[in-house]
């Protein structure tokens, strides 16, 4: 098998094949691609047969009876081939049907694959497991470029209108660059709809935040058709609240709870951590803005000479995070916290456990991309008692929401 990695290899396969033009390596390119798929055509007539070529025939009457010729579309255009035929005429191949005259799900199967987080040699495994043929590393990597259009078109595809909420949240990966590896973000942007239904606006890979980022980040949303954002919930990103004043002054900003309980309890001993976390539950879960003020001044008496840097997070963060006193219980379960973008991270983990590094920016998108398709898959139902949460909303903001339901 050619390994493209070796430009020895590739300079040897290039003179043995006379290539000279791209038009001659396409061509070669089809032929070995060709060559493939025959030879696991081939292992399936064995199977079905129940003997190999060069074995002795088994205790069967069927026999091989040559092939026909068919050709069929693939993404690298046309491809000839002769498909293995069986006496009996039962033999039927799994990998390509009788009538099917295109087999570039081949290739999908293997993005699919892909995207559920198998190594481009776990697919090599897992192809030459089913169908006794191995396809090289570099022709599945060739393959899962297939996307690499679709996930430069992606993020600059027209969104929705207005969204109810909106989501972000990042994740870290190891990513070559500049000669280094380096520690890089990607925030994904998560929105609920005026129907309920989540969407994925886009994926943005940054080494660095400021509120100027996150003015290009909201700006380039704007300018895919995003006219209104009621509520945007995200961690205490540096210059967040700037950018979002600018981008859409009429969002309400709330900070996510969770992270600043998770910074809080990070001051308190492991002796005290479960009566602590136990009297901070008052707070966030209090009717009113009054009253979980009153909550918190309890936990200042009782904890705030022992523990005075937990404190200090809840009087810092008290105006970011205070927001979602103004609407129901159940509202306000889905706009205090990131969880509902940190379970689409949980899934990003599962596909990219296997990587230590990725060689480029573009990698790692592609990667994320493929996953988030599979994700987005699952939410075939807009989230539950969404009439009445609606309702809360349209009172709220009036004509911002009205006009669009």
């Amino acid at each position: 098998m050619l390994d493209w990695n070796d430009r020895e290899s590739v300079r040897e396969y290039i003179k043995q094949n006379n290539i000279k033009d791209i038009i001659q390596l396409n061509t070669s390119i089809k032929k070995m691609m060709g060559a493939m798929i025959e030879e696991m055509l081939e292992v399936e007539r064995d199977d079905h047969l129940g003997y190999s070529k060069h074995e002795r025939k088994k205790d069967t009457e069927n026999l091989r009876n040559g092939y026909s010729p068919k050709t069929v579309r693939s993404s690298q255009g046309d491809i000839k081939l002769d498909i293995p035929r069986d006496r009996d005429g039962y033999f039927e191949p799994a990998l390509i049907k009788k009538h099917q005259n295109d087999i570039s799900q081949i290739e999908d199967k293997i993005i699919s694959l892909y995207a559920r987080g198998m190594t481009v040699r776990d697919i090599q495994s897992h192809l030459e497991e089913i169908y006794g043929a191995s396809i090289s590393a570099q022709t599945i990597s060739n393959m899962t470029d297939r996307i690499l259009p679709v996930v430069e078109e992606w993020p600059n595809r027209a969104l929705r209108e207005i969204y109810s909420i909106l989501y972000i949240d990042g994740q870290r990966f190891k990513v070559r660059s500049d000669g280094q590896v380096k520690e890089k973000t990607v925030y994904t942007v998560l929105g609920i709809d005026i129907e309920g239904n989540k969407e994925i606006l886009g994926l943005w890979i940054a080494e660095t935040e400021s509120a100027k980022y996150w003015l290009s980040v909201l700006t380039e949303i704007r300018n895919r058709g995003v006219k209104d954002i009621l509520i945007i919930t995200s961690d205490d990103l540096p210059g967040i609240e700037d950018a979002i004043k600018a981008a859409y002054p009429e969002a309400l900003y709330q900070g996510c709870v969770v992270h600043l309980i998770r910074n809080s309890l990070k001051h308190v001993s492991y002796k005290d951590l479960k009566e602590f976390s136990s009297d901070m539950k008052f707070i966030y879960k209090a009717p009113t803005e009054e009253s979980a003020l009153k909550c918190l001044d309890e936990l200042e008496t009782k904890w705030g000479k022992k523990y005075p840097l937990a404190l200090r997070i809840w009087d810092r963060d008290w105006e970011r995070i205070s927001t979602m006193y103004r609407f129901s219980e159940e509202l306000r379960k889905l706009i205090y916290t990131t969880n509902a973008v940190e379970s689409v991270h949980s899934q990003f983990r599962k596909v990219t456990r296997s990587k230590n590094q990725f060689p480029d920016d573009i990698s790692v998108m592609k990667m994320l991309y493929l996953s988030s398709i599979e994700v987005s898959k699952k939410w075939t139902m807009r989230l539950p008692n969404w009439n009445r949460i609606l309702s809360e909303l349209s009172i709220h903001f009036g004509e911002r929401v009205s006009k669009y339901i």
